[in-house]
């Protein structure tokens, strides 16, 4: 990651329990002129008085503290270098993080808009995002966030439930805003992929001043990006879409590009519509509703085909702060307001009547007077038609999404070292989701049936005045030929789904902090507080919805609900040792969580720093970290995904049409009787800072996380395989058609998972200002490395362990590279900085659960590179590429890969000015 003019925040700890001294690792901070490379935290900082460190990983400010968990901090320089489209797309680049949702990664799913972000691959969910230490009704929506008022981030990769509460199992995400702006400054950039794709642009503006003789400050600042996304003619040139897995005669399967997936299972499905059965079987509908006999050319039903590299979206995030010192407190009041809008973009085809076989009558009013002749000769009366309806049935996603939240607060001291602070806020979330041409199956049946009467092509319900059972509006549906349905026959088999979603927030809390005593090593301190906070959701759709017509219902019932959690924590401090030679501090947390829904449960930790002759630093906390149920848990719509499954009871085999191997629907959605999940955490390490090389830190760090009573939305291969053993709850989330291929598996939220995972994470930094070298020089290298090692990542849902870490093809959703990791280096002076950074993805197998000849994938390193240009402080211009050597992914078969480039080589550019 790119270093700029951060040097490193140090969040250092260790613990000691049983007699027993543990140890621990750091994240590094910019030193104070005159203590260059010296740590935050560290002994020489105690002198200082008037400095105070507050770091995510605690609730304890006092300078001199060096917290107890791992933090890394990555600063507004970083951000900006990055040159990504958010503030998400910065922090996933980080070896910890997942890539699990953004703009390439969510195209075909109803999160498209969204940009949450995710530690250690555990789940969203258990990543908990605060901003200015606070929860905020965007739900770990980071879209809303304006990246250019970002001050640093702070990710505290162990478990921190203890101080900050349910979710941070995995760790937190603490974005912290520069509330102390002063003067106008505005900018503006976009960026372009060489293929002349994904084209953004960006502009951002902030200003702030003091009042009042210096007592009062206001700011406030916005950000606007319009982001054009990547279409699907963008696959044309990025050879790595379109993939598929071949079965080989051996048996073995083979990745291959271009190959359509529907045909490799041996299912010829086509645009036209292909006859599957009787006298034509093999013959494909041409555009004017004659056939001609397949050919590889008319296996065109790939789902890729017809689904988009990356999601368009415009979002806008504002923030606005005024704050007031009365002597000694200050009072202050914020308001931030974001909106997202993901404006029709193509989805997919619905998947319920889009992908179908079904029968066609040789009456067909719509059917070419020859083939009628030669289905009559062959005393044929019907025929089994498969058909790929893009032309019907490809749906289309709208999402507006906005949210605006504001609150009050205090902050002030009781005189000696005491310190309070308290604020309430309130947030209110409102989503807007239409998905377009969804099927209606009843309308469909319907509308295939025709007859001729009086000349014309009608419904056959119709075509009897004699019956009851008509339906007046029923429009016939020509299926012969790409294209050759009308537009009535379209509106009348299709509809759109709808829902508005209102998400609200209300939190509160107060806490004061202070050192009751003393003892031989120095002062307690303590720090306490309450908190209660209240959150809700209120649902409403269309009367359509909730009727359950249509093929693939993702919004059947209005979802609302509400629960409440009422809190106390308490923290504290205790130094054991002082000295030149050793320096000891425990610290140790508890929080109690009464919710409304499930009762109290307790969340702790313990830890500790031992510093040692002020270079050695060793750490280690122990923590029972929990994540409740939240909205999204219990209250969630169904929400809908493609991806592929194994149909592990393959009945069906031999059946013509079936496929064992398909592109299913998995709806997935919230449970109401959902309870709190624990965790428990270890971390150990240490860090290293040299006084005889200054300007060196180095460190690592252990961390070990096992979810008990694990939340978990059931893969579909756990559904699948729990059904071929014959469990009958799991048989009754799968759907599948009349040739028994599965076309939709529903996973709904469960108390049913156990998670572990454990590994290391490493950091290195060096910055050395050229003065050292030659006294005329100017300006300083800065060079930083982060990695991370992956040693267990394992989901347990009896009876079965899903252990496939290393596996890193698209398909695997709970998988990932072994290691990651960043190294950059950056030349700055007071005109010039010029940076480049390597970005490592490691390989492994693309699935190693099947028999794949060319299984192993290799690693990855991107390399990125930039230039900034200023004129007295006043102006800036920048120039970024990214994946400069445009190095490609490993072939995709679904439509992107959670880990690797998919784009490819991005140019950005941009200019700043300041007043």
């Amino acid at each position: 990651m790119f270093l700029g003019k951060l040097a490193f925040r140090t969040a250092l700890s260790a613990s000691v329990a049983g007699g027993a001294l543990l140890v621990g690792s750091p994240a590094f901070a910019q030193a104070a002129p005159g203590q260059e490379n010296q740590a935050v935290g560290s002994p020489a900082d105690a002198d200082d008085q008037d400095q105070t460190i507050v770091v995510t990983g605690s609730r304890i400010e006092r300078a001199g503290f060096s917290a107890p968990t791992p933090t890394t901090v990555i600063g507004n320089e970083e951000i900006k270098q990055a040159g990504a489209v958010n503030l998400q797309q910065a922090l996933n680049e980080q070896p910890q993080m997942k890539n699990s949702v953004s703009a390439n990664q969510s195209q075909a799913n109803t999160s498209a808009g969204t940009a949450p972000v995710e530690l250690r691959g555990l789940g969203i969910s258990r990543t908990l995002t605060l901003v200015n230490g606070r929860r905020f009704v965007g739900d770990n929506n980071l879209n809303f966030v304006p990246t250019n008022l970002v001050k640093r981030v702070e990710l505290v990769t162990g478990g921190a439930s203890a101080a900050w509460g349910s979710g941070a199992v995995a760790g937190v995400v603490n974005i912290i805003l520069n509330d102390d702006l002063e003067g106008l400054d505005l900018g503006i950039q976009s960026g372009v992929s060489t293929r002349g794709d994904g084209f953004r642009y960006t502009v951002d503006g902030s200003f702030g001043t003091h009042f009042a003789g210096g007592k009062g400050h206001f700011m406030v600042g916005a950000e606007y990006v319009d982001d054009k996304g990547i279409g699907i003619s963008g696959k044309s040139d990025r050879p790595w879409f379109g993939a598929g897995l071949v079965t080989l005669p051996s048996g073995q399967k083979q990745l291959q590009p271009n190959v359509n997936d529907l045909a490799a299972a041996g299912q010829p499905i086509t645009y036209g519509g292909t006859i599957l059965t009787g006298v034509l079987a093999g013959s494909v509908f041409n555009p004017d509703g004659t056939i001609h006999k397949a050919t590889a050319n008319d296996a065109m039903g790939l789902y890729g085909d017809n689904l988009i590299v990356g999601s368009p979206v415009k979002r806008l995030g504002s923030y606005a702060r005024v704050s007031y010192d009365l002597g000694s407190a200050t009072v202050w009041a914020d308001v931030s307001y974001g909106r997202t809008h993901v404006d029709h973009q193509p989805f997919l085809p619905d998947p319920a009547n889009a992908v179908l076989a079904f029968n066609v009558l040789a009456s067909n009013a719509f059917l070419n007077p020859q083939i009628k002749q030669q289905l009559a000769a062959a005393g044929q009366t019907s025929f089994l038609l498969a058909r790929f309806s893009r032309d019907a049935f490809f749906l289309t996603f709208d999402a507006k999404r906005s949210t605006i939240e504001g609150s009050l607060g205090i902050d002030g001291s009781l005189g000696g070292t005491w310190k309070y602070s308290a604020y309430y806020t309130h947030g209110e979330l409102n989503a807007h989701q239409r998905v377009y041409n969804s099927s209606i199956p009843g309308n469909f049946a319907k509308a295939i049936n025709s007859v001729t009467s009086g000349g014309q092509a009608v419904c056959a319900v119709n075509a009897d005045a004699s019956t009851t059972n008509d339906d007046p509006a029923c429009v016939p549906f020509n299926p012969f030929g790409d294209r050759a349905p009308s537009a009535a026959a379209i509106a009348y088999v299709t509809g759109t789904q709808s829902n508005n979603t209102k998400n609200t927030l209300d939190s509160a809390e107060a806490k004061i902090q202070g050192d009751p005593f003393s003892l031989w090593a120095g002062p307690i301190s303590i720090a306490a507080g309450v908190n209660a906070r209240w959150e809700g959701q209120t649902a409403s759709n269309e009367a359509i919805d909730r009727s359950g017509v249509f093929g693939t219902p993702l919004f059947q019932a209005p979802v609302q609900g509400k629960f409440n959690v009422k809190e106390g924590f308490a923290e504290a401090l205790v130094p054991l040792a002082n000295s030149d030679a050793l320096k000891v501090d425990l610290n140790g947390a508890a929080r109690y969580s009464d919710y409304s829904r499930s009762g109290g449960i307790w969340s702790w930790k313990l830890g500790g720093t031992a510093r040692i002759f002020k270079d050695l630093l060793l750490r280690a906390t122990r923590s029972r970290d929990i994540r409740a149920p939240g909205l999204g848990d219990l209250f969630a719509v169904n929400t809908l995904n493609i991806r592929k499954v194994v149909d592990n009871a393959a009945f069906k085999v031999g059946t013509t049409g079936y496929n064992s191997n398909p592109s299913a629907t998995v709806l997935s959605g919230g449970n109401i009787d959902l309870v709190p999940e624990a965790a428990k955490t270890w971390t150990v390490g240490g860090s290293f800072t040299p006084s005889f090389i200054p300007g060196l830190a180095l460190s690592v760090d252990y961390y070990d996380i096992e979810i008990g009573n694990a939340i978990s939305t059931p893969a579909p291969e756990t559904i699948l395989a729990l059904c071929a053993q014959g469990d009958t709850e799991s048989c009754a989330r799968i759907t599948r058609d009349a040739t028994g291929t599965i076309t939709t598996v529903r996973a709904t939220a469960k108390n049913i998972s156990q998670i572990r995972t454990s590994g290391f994470d490493f950091e290195a930094a060096y910055r050395l200002p050229l003065s050292r070298l030659f006294s005329s020089a100017s300006g300083s290298l800065s060079f930083r490395a982060l990695a991370t090692r992956v040693t267990k990542l394992q989901f347990v849902t009896t009876p079965i362990v899903t252990n496939q870490l290393g596996d890193v093809g698209d398909t695997i959703a709970n998988g990932g590279p072994k290691w990651r990791g960043n190294f950059s280096a950056v030349y700055q002076n007071d005109w010039l900085s010029l940076d480049a950074r390597l970005r490592y993805v490691g390989g492994g197998k693309f699935d190693h659960t099947q028999n794949i000849i060319n299984n192993d994938i290799s690693a990855r390193t991107y390399v990125d590179v930039g230039a900034e240009f200023n004129v007295e402080k006043k102006f800036s211009f920048f120039l970024r590429v990214n994946n400069l050597l445009d190095r490609n992914p490993p072939l995709i078969t679904t439509t992107y890969n959670a880990y690797y480039d998919v784009v490819g080589r991005y140019f950005s550019a941009g200019a700043r000015v300041h007043f």
